[in-house]
């Protein structure tokens, strides 16, 4: 048990650093939280401040989940646990870093939604699954040209995947398939509550769509 409350702290520590919030403040001179949606992402990190600092996020949120993935791995061979109990470490791992993007403990609760971390602990989990989401995803996002729409496709797909597929994960054994299930139905939850008010702007027709000319 204490091995799996070491890894939530950890892993929610690493997600609690928003990297949106360094980067406006480090390229443009203020709180990407203050500007446009209001959300620390990389998307709105793009509309307020530029490209610059919001590949970087992207590519830090990313790494933050395989990190994350990656901590939970050294627990599990540091504690010699079977396939079974380094299956829901690296699962909780996925869990609490996407919780700590959210309500970041060093950015006064106040975070992002959680979809480039959730790619990165995707990926590291099932990189097969994980290139079908994210796939999936753009397709969504080009056709609707809205961003939340292709991440709320992607969390709908992720655990709709894990149940017919068996293969790839990281640690599998036959003993693991209903932890990988379990564990993607909830992360696609978190991810369509992290997107709720998109949602609503989606179904009232108001959500902001981006523009390929730019």
């Amino acid at each position: 048990m204490l091995n799996y409350i070491v890894v939530a702290i950890c892993a929610y520590l690493i997600g609690s650093i928003s990297f949106s919030v360094i980067f406006t403040k480090k390229f443009a001179g203020f709180d990407v939280r203050e500007k446009g949606s209001g959300n620390a992402g990389t998307t709105n990190v793009l509309r307020t401040a530029g490209k610059t600092p919001a590949i970087l996020t992207l590519v830090c949120d990313i790494l933050k989940g395989v990190f994350a993935i990656l901590l939970a791995l050294l627990v599990g061979e540091m504690v010699k646990g079977d396939s079974v109990t380094r299956a829901i470490l690296v699962e909780i791992a996925g869990i609490f870093v996407i919780i700590g993007h959210t309500f970041p403990a060093f950015f006064k609760f106040k975070g992002g939604k959680g979809v480039a971390t959730a790619l990165g602990v995707i990926i590291m989990i099932n990189w097969r699954i994980g290139l079908i989401c994210l796939i999936f995803a753009l397709i969504f996002m080009a056709i609707s040209r809205m961003v939340s729409l292709g991440s709320i496709a992607a969390g709908v797909l992720f655990p709709v995947l894990c149940i017919f597929n068996k293969a790839y994960y990281i640690i599998s054994s036959d003993d693991t398939h209903m932890s990988y299930i379990i564990f993607a139905i909830i992360l696609g939850v978190i991810i369509i509550f992290n997107h709720r008010s998109n949602i609503t702007r989606i179904a009232n027709g108001t959500e902001n769509k981006i523009s390929f000319k730019k």
